[in-house]
C-alpha cells in the first residue's frame, strides 16, 4: 500500500466521521425539541447497540467482547455520558458554531490530563497550545461584556469531561479493540441512563423517530469511522482533518438555523485551532520508538 493510498483511505473515513458528527448535531437539536435529554441518550445507546451488532458479530460475537478492564470502561463512560449530556444540552442554548469552537478545547484538556495521569511530558508546544486554547475561549465567551451565557459554561464542562474520556480511551486502546470499546460504551451508558430516561419517558411522534435513528447511527459510527481513519494514517495526518468540523458546523448553523457567526466567535475559533495545531506539532516532533 502506498502512502497516497493510505492518506486517501484515511481522508475517506474521516469524511464519514465528519458527516456522522454533523448529522448528530442536527438530529440532537431536533430530537430534544420534543424529547428529554436522558430519553434521547438512552434511545441513542439502545438503538446504537442494534446498529453495532454486525460489527460485534464480525469481531467474534459476544465472547469477543469480554474485558479484563471493567473499572476503566465504567470510569470512561461515566465521563463520556456526562460530557454527551452537557453537549446535547449546550446545542439547545447557544449557536452551533460556539458549541463546536469551545468543544475543540478538548485536545488541550487532554494534553493537560495526559501529563497529570499518564506521565506525558509538557513542552513548549503543549504550553503554547494551552495558552492559545484558553485565550480562544476567553474571546468567545467575552466575560467583560454583557455576561457569560450558561450554555458556554455547559459546553466548556463537556469539553473537559470529553478530555477525561479521551485519556481513558487512550489507556484502554493498549488492550481493547475499537469495537469492544464502543460496545461497552453503549452497554454502560444504557444502564446509567435507564432510570432518568424512564422517569420522563414519552413516546416519540412519527416526525421525530427518523431523527432518533439518525442520532443513534451517527453517534455510534462516528467513533468507528474515526478509528478506521487512524488505522490508515498517523494521528498527525488525521486529526487536522477534524478541524473542518468548525467551519462545516458554522455553515450548517447558518443554512439550517440562520445562525450568524460574530467576529468574536471567529477570532476565538482561530486561536483554539492554532492551539490544536501546536499540540499536533509536539506529537510530530516526538521521536519514534524502534519497532
Amino acid at each position: 500500500m502506498t502512502v497516497n493510498q493510505s492518506i486517501a483511505k484515511a481522508a475517506f473515513w474521516m469524511g464519514c466521521s465528519l458527516t456522522c458528527t454533523l448529522l448528530m448535531t442536527v438530529s440532537g437539536r431536533e430530537t430534544t425539541r420534543e424529547l428529554g435529554l436522558f430519553q434521547v441518550m438512552e434511545m441513542r445507546s439502545l438503538i446504537g447497540l442494534a446498529l453495532l451488532a454486525p460489527l460485534v458479530w464480525r469481531a467474534g460475537g459476544l465472547a469477543a467482547m469480554k474485558t479484563r478492564r471493567p473499572v476503566q470502561h465504567l470510569a470512561r463512560n461515566v465521563a463520556h455520558y456526562a460530557g454527551q449530556f452537557a453537549w446535547l444540552y449546550a446545542i439547545t442554548l447557544i449557536p452551533l458554531a460556539q458549541v463546536i469552537a469551545i468543544e475543540f478545547t478538548t485536545p488541550i484538556w487532554t494534553a493537560l490530563l495526559a501529563m497529570i495521569f499518564l506521565g506525558e511530558r509538557m513542552n513548549g508546544w503543549k504550553t503554547a497550545a494551552i495558552i492559545l486554547g484558553l485565550a480562544g475561549v476567553t474571546v468567545i465567551v467575552r466575560p467583560s461584556t454583557a455576561g457569560i451565557e450558561p450554555g458556554q459554561f455547559v459546553v466548556l464542562g463537556a469539553a473537559l469531561t470529553f478530555g477525561i474520556s479521551v485519556v481513558l480511551v487512550k489507556s484502554l486502546t493498549r488492550t481493547e479493540s475499537a469495537v469492544r470499546i464502543i460496545f461497552w460504551m453503549l452497554v454502560i451508558q444504557s444502564v446509567i441512563g435507564i432510570v432518568p430516561a424512564l422517569y420522563d419517558w414519552r413516546w416519540p411522534s412519527a416526525q421525530v423517530w427518523p431523527w432518533v435513528v439518525v442520532i443513534a447511527f451517527a453517534g455510534s459510527y462516528s467513533h468507528y469511522c474515526m478509528a478506521r481513519a487512524l488505522s490508515h494514517a498517523d494521528a498527525t495526518v488525521v486529526m487536522p482533518m477534524d478541524f473542518l468540523r468548525v467551519p462545516l458546523t458554522a455553515l450548517l448553523g447558518f443554512l439550517v438555523y440562520a445562525e450568524v457567526i460574530d467576529i468574536y466567535t471567529a477570532a476565538g475559533t482561530a486561536l483554539i485551532l492554532c492551539g490544536n495545531l501546536f499540540n499536533l506539532g509536539s506529537r510530530q516532533l516526538r521521536p519514534t520508538a524502534p519497532a
